[in-house]
C-alpha cells in the first residue's frame, strides 16, 4: 500500500463510483483516507451507501489537475462500517490518455499498475 499511499498524496479528492438499481452510475466526491490497507470514506451520502450495500464492487477515481497528469483509479470491494464505507482495493492504476512512453503499458494509454496489499488481492 506504500505505492497507493504515495500516489493519493498528490490528489485533493476522489469520485466514488457506485451503481444503482437502474444500473446507472452514481459519482460522489469524497476524500478517502488509507488505513490498514483499506480506504475509508466517512459520512457517505444516502444514495452512495444504498448502492454500495447492494453492489459492493466500486471504483474510486482521483482526477488530475491537467491532461498531462495521471488519474488515479482504484477498484475495490465496499463494505459498510461504523465510520462510513471501507473499500478493500483489488486493483490500482495511474492512467492518462497518452501513448505509453515505452509501449509496455497494460492498456493502450499510459498506464502504470500499482500493487495492492497482498491481503487485498482477490
Amino acid at each position: 500500500m506504500d505505492e497507493l499511499s504515495r500516489a493519493m498524496a498528490d490528489y485533493r479528492f476522489a469520485y466514488l463510483m457506485t451503481v444503482g438499481n437502474t444500473h446507472r452510475s452514481h459519482a460522489a466526491a469524497v476524500v478517502p483516507s488509507l488505513a490498514g490497507g483499506e480506504l475509508l470514506i466517512r459520512e457517505p451520502g444516502n444514495t452512495t451507501l444504498k448502492n454500495a450495500r447492494a453492489r459492493p464492487a466500486v471504483s474510486l477515481v482521483w482526477p488530475p489537475s491537467s491532461i498531462e497528469e495521471y488519474s488515479l483509479i482504484v477498484d475495490g470491494t465496499a463494505e459498510e462500517s461504523p465510520d462510513g464505507i471501507t473499500v478493500s482495493p483489488t486493483r490500482a492504476v495511474l492512467h492518462r490518455p497518452a501513448p505509453s512512453p515505452d509501449g509496455s503499458g497494460p492498456c493502450g494509454s499510459d498506464c502504470r499498475e500499482l500493487k495492492p496489499a497482498p491481503h487485498a488481492m482477490p
